[in-house]
């Protein structure tokens, strides 16, 4: 057996060092720790060293067959266990073969129209209603709009940056004009009451890692406080106590809600405005290219799909019922 008890504090400090020298996201960490806990408690508790392809094979297949998981879920199992092998035990993995595949069922997005969109958003409390109409208007996701930090917004420009979004990617999307007013507001207040805070007062927002280093009175400066802060204090995970944006989880529960009050027959989450906002794009004529840019998709083919949602893939065919 492996000198080294799986699961005890070692492996575990050896992944935290890891992935904490590489600057990936918290978030991250705690999701690739969670897969790696999981795959060694399928096996037993043995130590991962003592593993290989075979067993990470049969655990990839035991997730998509008994457990029913999503392909993006397998595939989220399968990268923190090629993290943990490549640069924690040092054993980088081969070819992982004979993994039976979580099928990727072909779906198109729940998208409202713009009515629909407007009367769930009427139904929102604050800050929950502009976080949303940010998404409808600009096409974020709920987790970059709520972490968004008054530098990211430009109203000289009337843009937002986007920064370390999904796939590490910064871009710049629409600053939607009628949410400038409210936008103002709020940053002029937090602006004005961290100014006449005393520095040694002041509460420090959370931060990227290598940022706090290399910038180390950022924290609490106006210009890197959130837009939408959490109402509490919290750790972050080097210990400090520090305040986080507000959690994704309250602003889906409250979109949930509306929907159901609205009577709309869709199952529309905060997503769905996302989704919606490409399609309005596409319906009043935008380049199909500059909606991929706005989205920040890499791919023209994730971008495409809003066509086949708009029935443009049946451009000029006609239902025989439309003849009369």
């Amino acid at each position: 057996m492996h000198k080294e008890s799986a699961g005890r504090p070692r492996l575990r400090n050896q992944f935290r060092e890891a992935i904490r020298v590489r600057h990936y996201s918290y978030r991250t960490e705690k999701t690739y720790w969670y897969w790696i806990r999981y795959f060694i408690r399928f096996h037993k508790m043995r130590h991962p060293a003592e593993m290989a392809e075979r067993e990470v094979s049969l655990f990839l297949t035991w997730l998509a067959t008994s457990r029913n998981v999503a392909a993006a879920t397998q595939n989220q199992a399968l990268n923190a266990l090629v993290f943990l092998y490549r640069h924690v035990i040092h054993q980088p993995l081969g070819e992982v073969e004979n993994i039976s595949r979580a099928k990727r069922p072909a779906k198109l997005p729940v998208v409202l129209s713009h009515s629909e969109a407007l009367s769930v958003i009427e139904r929102l409390p604050e800050p929950h209603r502009l976080i949303i109409s940010l998404i409808y208007g600009s096409g974020m996701r709920v987790t970059e709009v709520a972490r968004l930090r008054i530098k990211d917004i430009d109203f000289n420009n009337k843009t937002i940056t986007v920064r370390d979004g999904k796939g590490g990617k910064d871009r710049t999307t629409l600053l939607p004009e009628p949410l400038s007013p409210v936008l103002t507001r709020i940053i002029k207040a937090t602006t004005s009451r961290i100014n006449k805070t005393p520095t040694q007062k002041r509460t420090p927002v959370s931060m990227p890692s290598a940022l706090s280093r290399k910038y180390p009175f950022a924290n609490i400066s106006s210009q890197w406080h959130w837009i939408f802060p959490s109402s509490s204090i919290c750790q972050d995970r080097d210990g400090d106590w520090v305040r986080h944006h507000i959690h994704v989880s309250a602003v889906q529960k409250t979109v949930r809600q509306a929907v159901r009050e609205t009577g709309i027959n869709k199952p529309a989450t905060s997503h769905t405005f996302r989704h919606s906002f490409a399609t309005q794009l596409l319906l009043n004529g935008t380049d199909i290219r500059t909606v991929q840019e706005l989205l920040g998709h890499s791919d023209l083919n994730t971008t495409q799909i809003y066509t086949h949602v708009l029935g443009q893939g049946f451009a000029g065919v006609m239902s025989p019922l439309d003849r009369g």
